[in-house]
C-alpha cells in the first residue's frame, strides 16, 4: 500500500503566554531562522512561526497550564555540530553532547526548559521489515 503521508509540514513547540519575544530572541536571533507571519486567523492566539530552510516551519504555540518537555522533542539538522556548540559557547548556551544514538548530537533546552535536539547529518532510516 503506497504511504498516505507525504512528508513532515511543521512541528509544533509549546510554550506559556507571552512567549512571543523569548521565541523571537531564541528561535529567531540565536538559531537564526526567518520568522513566517501567522495567518490573520490565528494571530491573537499567540507564539510565532519560524521558517526552516528545507520548507518546514517551527511554531511556537500557547499552551495553558504550560509545562516543559522532558522527553518528546523536535530534532534540528545542522552540517557543523561542532560550529553550532562554539555558537551555543558563545551565547551562553547550555548543552550535552553525545553520539549514543550513531550521528554526533547535542541536546539543549529552548527558553522554556522543552529539551532539542540538534543533530550533525542525519538518523539513519532503516525500515524495519516486519511480516503482516
Amino acid at each position: 500500500m503506497p504511504s498516505l503521508i507525504s512528508g513532515l509540514d511543521h512541528l509544533q513547540i509549546e510554550a506559556p503566554a507571552g512567549c512571543e519575544e523569548a521565541a523571537r530572541a531564541f528561535f529567531g536571533v540565536f538559531l537564526g531562522l526567518p520568522e513566517l507571519l501567522k495567518p490573520e486567523a490565528l494571530r491573537a492566539r499567540g507564539g510565532a512561526w519560524f521558517a526552516l530552510p528545507d520548507g518546514r516551519q517551527v511554531h511556537v504555540g500557547v499552551t495553558p497550564d504550560f509545562v516543559p518537555r522532558e522527553k518528546g522533542h523536535p530534532a534540528l539538522r545542522c552540517p557543523d555540530l561542532a560550529a553550532f556548540q562554539a555558537h551555543c559557547d558563545a551565547h551562553g548556551v547550555v548543552y550535552r553532547a553525545d553520539a549514543e544514538a550513531g550521528v554526533p548530537r547535542v541536546f539543549l533546552r529552548d527558553p522554556f526548559g522543552n529539551r532539542l535536539e540538534v543533530v550533525e547529518g542525519r538518523h539513519e532510516s532503516v525500515v524495519r521489515d516486519v511480516p503482516l
